[in-house]
């Protein structure tokens, strides 16, 4: 997989892009990841990228030439634009698998007031990671990347994806490790037992446990 990102921030990507997990799928080849600064895409004076909002109001709003320029030149027939905006669907589990399938991303981060309505329509898919509001795109960005960099052939080990949480609409369930007690606190026996059958069981059962608890609204929820 290819990654661009266009940014006004690209030094916020350093040390995303070199530590962990992320680190070692870029090493490995599993994806490549680009960062690009807008600015260098603007044919204005003093790298402008951004200007007053028709109509009046507060901040200022990204210039349609240097993002259509950037898309221009680095879209191929392979390649899905996403731009990262609050108003955009929101980002889940499933998204990310489907993301992972393509072979080219295009990741648009805005800044300031948002994008100029008209980018748009170069854009395939809006998204936002949550009903708030940030400084830019650049953090959503990460999380996307992260989401669908993990999910790479190679990148982890798939027995580990299978039962993560949010597949099957359930949270994923607890685990413990050593020591067996600590300040009063013990592993569940079951978990000791050798007995396959017996800790599968009681593993989907605490998935469904603490989904009622804290997400109670992903067991309504149905395949989107």
């Amino acid at each position: 997989m290819k990654i661009d990102v266009l940014t006004l921030f690209p030094n916020m990507y350093n040390n995303f892009l070199s530590e962990s997990i992320i680190k070692r799928a870029i090493e490995e080849k599993k994806v490549v990841v680009n960062i690009h600064n807008i600015r260098d895409y603007t044919v204005y004076n003093n790298s402008q990228v951004d200007d007053y909002p028709y109509g009046g109001g507060s901040g200022m709003v990204l210039m349609c030439d240097p993002i259509f320029r950037a898309i221009d030149e680095l879209k191929s027939e392979d390649s899905i634009v996403i731009m990262m905006t609050p108003s955009g669907k929101l980002f889940k589990q499933k998204m990310a698998y489907e993301l992972s399938s393509y072979k080219h991303l295009i990741i648009l981060c805005g800044h300031y007031e948002g994008f100029d309505e008209r980018i748009k329509s170069i854009v395939d898919i809006q998204l936002s990671i949550g009903d708030y509001v940030l400084t830019g795109g650049e953090i959503p960005s990460m999380v996307v990347m992260d989401s669908i960099i993990r999910l790479l052939d190679g990148v982890i080990n798939n027995n580990s994806l299978v039962t993560e949480s949010f597949n099957d609409n359930l949270l994923d369930y607890p685990n413990y490790t050593k020591p067996y007690e600590y300040r009063g606190m013990q592993v569940p026996e079951v978990l000791l037992s050798g007995h396959h059958q017996n800790i599968e069981k009681f593993r989907n059962d605490e998935r469904i446990r603490l989904t009622k608890e804290n997400r109670p609204d992903l067991l309504e929820v149905k395949d989107e």
